[in-house]
């Protein structure tokens, strides 16, 4: 039987319709969804990944590494979007991928999931660890709250080795409970977060604009030949010599660090199964959260790179971990109040961000364990809850062990790349399912997809390609070996499970 054999989109829309016996309860209304994506959106990518991009590749023009990051999220919104609507189960882009590409490589993308949302919870799981321990004042022994591969020399020439984050595992189980209690529940727990952290990015940008020094944008992108910068150790923090680390390239090389930002609107997705009336809710959700979240991020990143200059961003030990704070205390004098809010609703949005990316993963997983895929277990609900609680367990499992072992920039890099490959796939499928069912309905259409002249569907997968291969080699090392072991997982495991081939 064929690797690419396709789940009949009958049978995945009949799945959906019985949601509501004994399968996921159907909660979440337009509001809750829009919230559910800013909530995923606005966190670790804004408040530490910014920074980082500016360090290591696009200075200033960071903010055009948002907007080059943002329409390659457009394209493929739209496609979420059509997909969401028509098709209103959980699993996002691998039940897209199950019904238009078939399930080699709807497994493939299922396994690369796992790279956006569960690294993706471990990435801002360690990033709250950080801004906890900025919170208070680093009392918080480094060896407790970094990873073994890290270390640094401080001012008196002692080397302090990680050995464990434990901050990170410790958010991560408080919000794993929150799981299990229920979607409702933690829908409204988010929408509160979601409140908070707007509100304070808000004050931050109003605030911070009259203090931002034009010099600091001055170049505006990375010039070539810019020397590289080691610590006080003398190891290279930045190298500045590659394609993608200056000007233009420098600008798309950010685009991929950032990209990590907008994980959250494809997050909405996954809750597809749990909407009220998803095909009204779920394009209103997945645009409506990107294009709020959008506009924030290039303010944001416009006033950040005003008051403090990107190279402050380069060294850990300055302002890239912490660069918020970092810039307020550094240059804006008199608002130390404004720091320390910061950093608490900083935590609080890393809480929800977190929350969304554990809903997402456990989701996917729902789906895939109902395919039989991957063991039953995943698929089991709680009797009085029904919530995938088991999943949510081995869930915390996986994640706290990179949360508390793996560096963030390691597992954020991975983020990315599984993200943008579920983007390229989930562009792509939209192309093909229009080509072969012309005629199935369709409650939102994305504009100029049509098979004939699939322009949009084309740009996202392109552009998103692109900040694939600007991601750097060790990262894209990685990814490979993880899809590698995906693939011995599939032919040894799901492809003998697998349902659809049982006729089931």
């Amino acid at each position: 039987m064929s690797l690419f054999i396709k789940k009949p989109l009958e049978q995945l829309l009949a799945q959906a319709g019985d949601s509501e016996k004994g399968g996921l309860k159907r909660t979440l209304g337009a509001a809750n969804l829009v919230a559910l994506g800013i909530g995923a959106i606005i966190g670790a990518g804004l408040f530490v990944r910014t920074a980082a991009a500016a360090g290591q590749a696009a200075g200033p023009a960071v903010t055009l590494s948002f907007i080059v990051a943002a329409i390659g999220c457009a394209f493929a919104g739209l496609c979420y979007a059509e997909f969401a609507a028509m098709i209103p189960i959980a699993g996002s882009a691998y039940a897209y991928s199950y019904v238009t590409m078939g399930e080699f490589v709807a497994w493939t993308i299922g396994w690369a999931l796992i790279m956006e949302y569960a690294l993706g919870a471990a990435t801002v799981s360690i990033a709250w660890s950080e801004y906890l321990n900025k919170l208070l004042d680093n009392r918080i022994p480094y060896e407790w709250c970094h990873a073994p591969a890290e270390s640094f020399t401080d001012s008196a020439g002692v080397l302090h080795q990680g050995m464990v984050n434990a901050p990170a595992l410790i958010i991560l189980l408080a919000l794993t409970l929150l799981l299990i209690k229920g979607t409702s529940e933690s829908a409204f727990v988010n929408a509160i977060i979601v409140f908070i952290k707007v509100s304070i990015v808000l004050i931050f940008i109003f605030v911070g604009w009259k203090f931002i020094n034009p010099a600091n944008h001055t170049p505006y992108m990375i010039p070539e030949g810019t020397p590289a910068v080691t610590d006080s150790a003398g190891k290279v923090i930045a190298d500045y010599s590659g394609v993608f680390k200056h000007g233009w390239g420098g600008v798309l090389g950010g685009a991929a660090i950032v990209f990590f930002a907008f994980i959250g609107f494809d997050a909405v997705s996954t809750a597809a199964q749990e909407a009220k009336n998803p095909k009204r809710d779920m394009p209103i959700g997945i645009l409506g959260s990107l294009v709020v979240c959008t506009i924030l991020y290039i303010l944001f990143g416009h006033v950040l790179t005003g008051v403090a200059n990107w190279q402050d961003f380069v060294d850990p030990e300055k302002g890239r971990e912490a660069s918020v704070a970092y810039a307020i205390t550094t240059y804006m004098h008199g608002y130390g109040w404004l720091s320390t809010a910061v950093t608490v609703a900083i935590l609080a949005g890393f809480s929800s961000v977190i929350l969304v990316m554990l809903l997402g993963q456990s989701r996917v997983f729902y789906t895939m364990s109902g395919d039989g895929l991957i063991p039953k277990v995943f698929s089991e609900l709680h009797p009085k809850f029904k919530t995938p609680y088991k999943a949510n367990w081995i869930l915390f499992v996986f994640v706290g062990l990179f949360a508390a072992f793996v560096p963030g920039h390691v597992a954020g890099d991975l983020t990315s790349f599984g993200t943008l490959f579920a983007f390229v796939l989930v562009s792509v499928g939209v192309w093909i399912l229009r080509m072969k069912s012309p005629n199935i309905e369709r409650p939102f259409r994305s504009p100029l997809s049509s098979p004939t002249l699939p322009l949009v569907p084309i740009l996202g997968a392109v552009i998103c390609t692109g900040m694939i291969v600007a991601l750097d080699i060790t990262t894209l090392k990685v990814a490979f070996g993880w899809m590698l072991l995906g693939f011995v997982v599939y032919f040894l495991y799901s492809r003998k499970h697998s349902n659809l081939r049982k006729g089931k």
